[in-house]
């Protein structure tokens, strides 16, 4: 189990504002768990994960692997791996010299270094460039390299900073199925960098969404999209992004009305809704593109793009002025400047007030 108390990052330079990367993160990660950190650049991902290898000094807080508290030990102490997304390869040594590198310290035989390394180097596919040098292979097969030399290690934890960033989308989706089952089936505990949602959600059990340096939601990615924690996360989180619209909130018989503009007034129970608004009576509303049927409903929208993508439909819309995207299964039979009605149901809506905080979550479906 890995456990972060508190942690702090601040980066400091000589005549500039110190810059805090991390702000007062407390995570957990269970033995033979699966996280990803998944933010845009500059969220403190790396930071974070550079600080758990020993990379960058803690500013506060602890960090405890398998019960031993190991932030202020080097990082060959550790016994953490780790794969690097700028693949830091030794130049002089050939790549099965580089992944064999960090064995031979463990003084495993010979056969057993060589068994290891022709495994790994099959699963990820570079078995057919073990004998060339750094400078002699591309920038994917650098970065398959690092992370076959993290992988081959015997570590408490491996980390794992954009691991599959430069490589062509086929041969990723092979070995995001390849990569995940190696570590589920020797539980392996690891944390990985990602800005690639369908990355997160191909190989992580948990994902940790950071924004500013701050945690926003550690949960799964089922929980991410039914659950958000604020708005942010709700926003971030799922493709085509949730629809959000600024509403206010006035009345009803027997409930509240959500008015979003022309055409966009839902009547709503209130179930406590009314307590949790703020003086000025506005929300925002979300909902999920999935969650939009086209072809029926009370809003009507003009049609600014339909483009299919094989297996769906996604249609954007603009209605007064806000725009609505849907996705749908098959096709739909609509062009651009043709209008459209759309069917927005209050009980897929989430609600979110003016700060960004989650009033009410779409009911279950």
């Amino acid at each position: 189990m890995l456990e972060l108390k508190g942690i702090d990052k601040v980066y400091r330079s000589r005549g500039k504002e110190p810059v805090q990367a991390v702000r007062a993160l407390d995570m957990v990660v269970e033995r033979g768990e699966i996280v990803a950190l998944l933010g845009s650049s500059g969220c403190g991902k790396t930071s974070t994960l550079r600080m758990i290898a020993g990379f960058e000094d803690v500013s506060a807080g602890s960090i405890a692997l398998r019960g031993r508290p190991i932030h202020e030990l080097p990082p060959a102490r550790r016994k953490v791996a780790m794969a690097f997304e700028g693949y830091s390869l030794y130049p002089p040594l050939t790549v099965r010299e580089n992944i064999a590198f960090a064995l031979k310290s463990a003084q495993l035989s010979r056969a057993e270094v060589d068994r290891r390394v022709n495994e790994i180097a099959r699963l990820i596919e570079i078995d057919d460039i073990l004998d060339r040098y750094p400078r002699a292979i591309s920038g994917g097969q650098q970065q398959r390299v690092s992370l076959a030399r993290a992988l081959v290690r015997d570590a408490d934890l491996y980390l794992l900073d954009e691991p599959m960033g430069q490589l062509e989308p086929q041969l990723r989706a092979v070995l995001r199925g390849r990569i995940k089952s190696l570590l589920a089936e020797r539980g392996m505990t690891a944390i990985f960098v990602t800005h690639d949602q369908t990355e997160a959600s191909a190989l992580a059990d948990r994902i940790a969404v950071m924004e500013g340096g701050v945690l926003q939601q550690f949960a799964s990615e089922k929980e991410l999209k039914s659950r958000p924690a604020n708005l942010f996360v709700a926003s971030f989180i799922g493709e085509p992004p949730m629809n959000l619209l600024d509403a206010d909130v006035s009345r009803s018989d027997g409930g509240l009305r959500l008015s979003a503009g022309s055409g966009m007034s839902f009547d709503i129970a209130d179930n406590g809704l009314e307590a949790a608004l703020d003086k000025a009576r506005q929300v925002r509303i979300g909902i999920r593109p999935q969650k939009i049927a086209v072809g029926t409903g009370t809003v009507r929208v003009k049609v600014v793009s339909n483009q299919w993508l094989g297996d769906q439909s996604h249609v954007a819309g603009d209605c007064d002025g806000r725009m609505l995207i849907a996705v749908t299964q098959g096709r739909v039979a609509a062009r651009p400047g043709d209008i459209v009605p759309f069917a927005l149901e209050p009980r897929h809506f989430h609600i979110f007030a003016t700060d960004g905080s989650c009033i009410r979550h779409a009911e279950a479906s």
